[in-house]
């Protein structure tokens, strides 16, 4: 068994769409008359929607208006992706090859909805590169908590602390450390000198690393 595994986030890791996940937040918030606060996507970005409703926006406190408006969001999101497009990032398929070639588990781990990632796979034609997903819907404690990449470890049967997380987001990166993680900080989000210090290893695109670079980081 490869003892070794990798676990991504999705959003500014694999695809970047940030854009069009503000986007969707701009769009609810004009169908629902209300207001945004001030550097409202940096400020969740990364998190639940769970939480940036109720305890950023203070929009809701019922749990089936969370839900709601939660929904609608996300479905806003699709529709945008389908308006626009979208790729990946540069780097991510020649590094998804290579860890595929080398027989090393992966597994995405991010906030988002299941039915985007899904749905952008299919757009992006990488089925199949992925071992497997756990999404927001799969844990109660959205990151900065561990809960989701400790999930995510455990569906590639690598123990966390053999895990390497690549992320991008202050919250996704507290949440690797947090699960007793090798962690990789992608600059995409955040600049590359922001991310220092935070990270054991900072790279522009995936495909900067090797395998080999990767089995070394895990020692």
């Amino acid at each position: 068994m490869e003892n070794l595994g990798v676990l991504f986030d999705w959003d500014g890791v694999i695809i970047d769409s940030s854009r069009q996940h503000e986007e969707s937040w701009e769009r609810l918030a004009r169908e629902e008359g209300k207001p945004l606060p001030e550097g409202h996507f940096k400020a969740g970005f990364g998190k639940k929607n769970e939480w940036i409703i109720p305890e950023l926006y203070r929009w809701a406190h019922e749990p089936a208006e969370i839900r709601r408006l939660s929904l609608r969001k996300e479905a806003l999101y699709r529709e945008i992706i389908v308006e626009k497009g979208l790729s990946a990032l540069p780097g991510v398929h020649v590094f998804l090859n290579r860890l595929r070639d080398a027989g090393v588990p992966n597994c995405i781990g991010s906030s988002t909805h299941r039915e985007n990632i899904t749905t952008i796979l299919g757009v992006l034609g990488f089925d199949g590169l992925f071992g497997g997903m756990v999404t927001s819907e799969d844990v109660i404690h959205g990151k900065p908590h561990p809960d989701v990449f400790l999930k995510a470890a455990a569906k590639t049967g690598v123990a966390p602390a053999r895990c390497i997380v690549f992320e991008d987001a202050v919250a996704g990166i507290e949440a690797g450390l947090a699960g007793g993680m090798k962690v990789v900080g992608v600059a995409t989000t955040h600049e590359l000198g922001f991310l220092e210090g935070k990270v054991h290893r900072v790279v522009h695109r995936l495909d900067e690393l090797t395998v080999a670079d990767l089995r070394a980081l895990v020692g």
